[in-house]
């Protein structure tokens, strides 16, 4: 029997050492929050009108003289999700004046996305992309994506992904655009 234990003790410690050596190659991976990915964006804004939750109209001329994030989502992507909260934590720490935080729900039921913003206490605009012509203009093909506007109406950023959105990262993303 001792020769049976041995080589159970044996077979435990070859799978605690690979579960350690993968836990070590994969951990800082996961820590580091790198879900996302930015690269410059500079399609033209053209005229659009979306309509919100509220069935207020929504146009590029009521964001001037304010960053913006236009934030693609949709109530069944999880990342998009979790990334809700830190978007209006965002849109809070700057103030309405100065960041302009749009969540545009992707195809989806306006009383789905009404549902989602409710249930998850958003308080940011929901804009309603009900036929994806707005993601298919802007070439949106990752939930979620961000596509940002500096104060001056310009496309400046893509952020596809997950961001915390009060992270250092974003914070530098944000400020390039007041």
């Amino acid at each position: 029997m001792p020769d049976m234990f041995s080589a159970l003790r044996s077979r435990r410690s070859l799978v605690q050492a690979a579960l350690a050596t993968l836990g070590a190659a994969v951990l800082p991976q996961a820590v580091s929050g790198e879900a996302y990915q930015v690269s410059p964006w500079g399609d033209p804004v053209d005229a659009f009108a979306l309509v919100d939750t509220t069935g207020k109209t929504w146009r590029p001329a009521d964001f001037r003289g304010r960053a913006v994030l236009l934030n693609f989502w949709a109530s069944w992507c999880e990342p998009c999700r979790a990334e809700m909260p830190s978007l209006q934590q965002a849109a809070a720490l700057q103030g309405a004046d100065k960041l302009l935080v749009l969540a545009i729900n992707f195809k989806e039921k306006p009383a789905s996305a009404l549902q989602f913003a409710q249930q998850a206490g958003i308080m940011l605009p929901v804009l309603l992309d009900v036929d994806g012509q707005a993601a298919r203009q802007w070439g949106v093909r990752i939930f979620p994506t961000t596509l940002t506007l500096d104060r001056r109406g310009r496309p400046r950023h893509r952020v596809q992904g997950e961001l915390d959105w009060t992270g250092q990262a974003a914070g530098k993303l944000i400020a390039s655009l007041l």
